[in-house]
């Protein structure tokens, strides 16, 4: 049994979709997989450090055309794979009836959260039921997710959780929180951390005016918020009018290889995430929750999508149901930092939580499975 991975989505290029095939690939024998997939700058280097096999199409974007698909039916001869893994399901998928005729016996594609939004759509919707249709299995993140693509495909495939895993290695509570600390000159100070890109569905403007009242409760407060994004200014803007922003660090983007150290110089992790858009605009997982608990931090969450997946409410932290209330997301807050040692408990119980179910090595698992399974 041999997999060829078809996808738009692999490195050096950078993004949640290619973190997500790379490091499930990692947990594959290199003999049993090979990549299918789109050029890139850098892409010849990478290639050539790679385990395992990796034919380039000529293009930067692959689509299901007539030529492209042909491509995909010589790369699954060339490395003998008679299993197919479409990394990104839309629309590569499209493929797959070919590659089924070609000898593929078992063909598996994956969502990744925007296609709850697709699934709204008339034009997306019939795409995501031709692709279902070819498939054997099509994977979903959350169960949030799969109630989503269920109403839009119907009974076209099976549905199977495949959600991101988190390297529990490289976050851990051993992280170099005083880097942080000392580089931002935040010293002792209880510090409320949020990282994601700055833009409005994650909510950071929120915590800019729940800043006041937790402030009043614990004046020591401030808020860490990392990343970057087309909110910045709004967000400054609102941290003047709300008299908090010496109270409020912007660090920028920052190296992914110090993310560790950034929610370890937390005391507890908030992103009061909220759907925008009628739906259309959601939060699929949210990876920023366990990665954050993976460092033994609780966590405070908005109630968007499947974000409520990625929390043990009550027990990690707390899932605030109205996360455009600055009231309640203050009062969340607030509620966990006064848990047990500011909430480090918790942080002790989501550190357990994700060791046990959301490391990669699980997660490739699943999708081992899938691809032996010839009655899937």
């Amino acid at each position: 049994m041999k997999t060829l991975v078809v996808t738009n989505d692999f490195p050096p290029r950078e993004g949640g979709i290619q973190t997500f095939v790379r490091s499930l690939l990692e947990h594959f024998e290199p003999v049993d997989v090979a990549v299918f997939s789109s050029t890139s700058p850098g892409a010849a280097k990478y290639d050539a450090q790679t385990p395992f096999e990796v034919i380039r199409a000529p293009t930067s974007m692959m689509l299901p055309t007539p030529d492209m698909t042909r491509r995909a039916v010589q790369a699954m001869h060339q490395t003998g794979a008679d299993r197919v893994w479409f990394g990104a399901a839309a629309p590569l998928g499209l493929m797959a009836p070919a590659l089924r005729r070609a000898g593929a016996q078992v063909l598996v594609g994956s969502t990744h959260g925007h296609e709850t939004g697709w699934a709204q759509l008339p034009l997306a919707r019939q795409l995501l039921q031709r692709i279902a249709t070819g498939l054997d299995a099509m994977t979903y993140i959350t169960s949030y997710t799969e109630r989503r693509l269920r109403a839009a495909i119907g009974q076209r495939t099976k549905l199977a959780q495949v959600s991101p895993g988190v390297d529990i290695d490289r976050f851990n509570p051993e992280a170099n929180a005083q880097l942080v600390r000392d580089r931002y000159g935040l010293g002792p100070q209880t510090v409320i951390g949020c990282i994601s890109r700055l833009v409005p569905r994650k909510g950071q403007d929120v915590l800019i005016e729940a800043l006041p009242a937790i402030r009043s409760v614990v004046p020591s407060a401030r808020l860490l918020l990392v990343g970057s994004g087309r909110d910045e200014q709004r967000l400054r803007d609102l941290a003047v009018r709300a008299q908090v922003f010496d109270y409020v660090t912007f660090t920028g983007s920052v190296p992914a290889e110090q993310l560790p150290c950034y929610y370890a110089a937390a005391n507890v992790f908030a992103m009061p995430c909220r759907t925008r858009r009628a739906g259309l605009d959601v939060e699929g997982l949210g990876m920023v929750f366990l990665e954050a608990a993976a460092t033994a931090k609780p966590v405070v969450a908005g109630n968007s999508g499947g974000a409520p997946e990625a929390v043990r409410d009550g027990e990690t932290g707390r899932v605030v149901h109205s996360p455009r209330s600055a009231e309640a997301v203050a009062a969340a807050i607030l509620e966990v930092l006064g848990w047990p040692d500011q909430g480090a408990q918790a942080g002790l119980i989501g550190r357990e939580w994700v060791v046990q179910s959301w490391t990669w090595k699980r997660q490739a698992n699943r999708l081992k499975e899938l691809l032996a399974d010839h009655e899937v």
